[in-house]
């Protein structure tokens, strides 16, 4: 066999030795990541929620646990000297702690959804302190628990929220500038509707003023139609009109009716009557 060749083939096996070996310690050893709220405010006699998520590579089973501890931040506590456990969870079970938590702490996170959080209330000012989470997905057992530094305070201390105020301020700033365009919608629809009326009685003061055509007046039995002189209608003897007499000037019409009774004087008597109206101009 070839020296070369048996050097070659065993730095392979070597190799493909080392690289499974790191692997499967490097997955052994992952450490699981704990994150909580780093500071929660809760007012006095309210319940405070604290917040506990959990990433690990490991399938969560039975056999993950979670503890939450607390260590109070008053010299005079008796829980100041050093971390108290006031709730643990494992199996899918719930085990309170120290008797000044037991009916105060309640589990409501899902630990299938990597969610370990819990709930305090009612607050006291004797749960100022420190808040520990701690879970452990075994092989994932390495990780540094989370804390959450809770402060209990009075009503007066709780730092003011300017969200509501934001709020109200822009909507009452949206209803201020409805109510403007409404408004102004309305004053140009009545300088609209104004204008329209004063067009349409502008227009039936010029329509009265155009003069009306001039009706044909019809000749009654008694006489017949002439054009209107500018004086006395004249008429000759036999009762022919003079042609010369008419003129095209306007003026009243005048209809003469002649006497045909047969008496003497029935040449010389002539009796004008009116049977129009001046027209007009």
């Amino acid at each position: 066999m070839d020296p070369k060749w048996s050097n070659t083939r065993c730095r392979r096996i070597l190799l493909i030795g080392f690289t499974l070996y790191v692997a499967l310690v490097t997955k052994h050893a992952s450490a699981i990541d704990i994150h909580a709220d780093s500071e929660v405010i809760v007012q006095n006699g309210t319940t405070g929620i604290l917040r506990c998520t959990f990433k690990t590579s490991e399938v969560v089973s039975s056999t993950t646990s979670v503890t939450w501890t607390f260590q109070s931040s008053q010299p005079d506590n008796q829980l100041s000297k050093a971390p108290y456990v006031i709730y643990y969870f494992s199996n899918g079970k719930g085990f309170p702690g120290q008797d000044e938590f037991k009916d105060r702490v309640q589990f409501i996170g899902d630990i299938n959804k990597r969610d370990v959080s819990i709930q305090l209330s009612p607050a006291q000012f004797s749960d100022n302190g420190t808040f520990f989470c701690d879970v452990k997905n075994p092989p994932d057992v390495k990780g540094t628990p989370a804390r959450t530094e809770l402060r209990v305070v009075l009503k007066e201390s709780l730092p003011q929220n300017n969200t509501a105020m934001i709020v109200g301020i822009v909507c009452a700033a949206l209803f201020v500038l409805v109510l403007v365009a409404v408004a102004a919608c309305l004053v140009m629809r009545m300088l609209h509707n104004r204008h329209d009326y004063e067009g349409c009685t502008s227009l039936e003061s010029v329509s009265s003023q155009v003069p009306q055509p001039r009706k044909k007046v019809e000749s009654g039995r008694e006489g017949s139609r002439c054009t209107s002189p500018s004086g006395p209608l004249q008429v000759g003897a036999g009762g022919q009109r003079n042609p010369l007499a008419a003129t095209i000037s306007p003026g009243p019409v005048i209809y003469a009716q002649l006497d045909h009774s047969g008496s003497k004087n029935s040449f010389h008597k002539m009796e004008p009557v009116v049977y129009a109206d001046i027209r007009k101009n």
